[in-house]
């Protein structure tokens, strides 16, 4: 399979399982990716997800560049429409996801790398928009990129396609943090997913699904948004919960969220 989905306790992993090719975005692999993501956000036990590649060369090389890559301009059209409803499928599943880049993430791979809420990247990493070296452009990469770095950085990369190391991801704001290996990667990854599976549920979902909504908002409209937003949080079980605990000086015991 190219694409395996595993779950570990609360945790969903979606693996891009084609290392010998450094785990290309294929139909196939595109396709699993939507299944997965669907699959995780329906799944109540499901707290957090991962998304890597195998191996320890590739998170993702981005496209698949094969033979037959102009053969059937309107079928590729719409397979193409499948990292769309990918990205669609992270914004809107409710869930936090961690981005395990074990090797280099390049193209559509560092897109769908920085399409994620959690960046950690190996060191030894490569990163970038390489799309112009063989004539073609970051597409729909660029929607999500653009509204992460300034618009000149990005565009930058966009047009030379240079590769950068995970440590200038971090100063573009395209990567959270920074791993000295592949062991050092896991133990991160491991901690992240394990603060993120212990946070309220309802109260994550509805968080994070307004920090993506207001995006795209003038200010006035983003304000009644978020107090829209706020009222919804404090009506939660998971809200009451917590401002006890606070008061109470205890821990608080989040109640298990409803199954969808």
């Amino acid at each position: 399979m190219t694409l395996n989905y595993e779950t570990i306790g609360p945790r969903a992993v979606l693996t891009i399982n084609d290392p010998p090719r450094r785990n290309p975005l294929s139909g196939e692999a595109l396709e699993g990716l939507h299944r997965g993501l669907r699959e995780a956000a329906a799944d109540p036990q499901v707290r957090v997800i991962a998304i890597t590649g195998a191996g320890e060369r590739a998170f993702s090389a981005g496209g698949d560049l094969g033979g037959g890559f102009f053969d059937d301009p309107v079928g590729l059209h719409r397979m193409r429409g499948l990292i769309s409803d990918v990205f669609r499928a992270m914004r809107r599943g409710g869930k936090p996801i961690i981005a395990r880049v074990n090797g280099h993430a390049l193209a559509g791979g560092f897109g769908l790398a920085a399409a994620c809420d959690i960046v950690l990247a190996v060191e030894g990493a490569r990163l970038g928009t390489t799309e112009i070296k063989v004539g073609l452009w970051p597409m729909q990469i660029s929607a999500v990129l653009q509204r992460l770095m300034p618009a000149r950085q990005a565009l930058e990369l966009f047009m030379t396609g240079r590769t950068f190391d995970a440590a200038e991801g971090v100063r573009l704001g395209v990567v959270t943090a920074v791993a000295a290996d592949l062991a050092e990667l896991d133990r991160m990854v491991d901690e992240y997913a394990e603060v993120l599976s212990r946070a309220p549920a309802e109260v994550m979902q509805l968080g994070r699904d307004c920090f993506y909504l207001i995006q795209d908002m003038g200010l006035d409209r983003a304000l009644d948004f978020l107090q829209t937003g706020l009222t919804a949080v404090t009506m939660s079980d998971q809200a009451r919960e917590g401002v006890a605990a606070f008061l109470e000086k205890r821990p608080p015991a989040w109640s298990e969220p409803a199954s969808p």
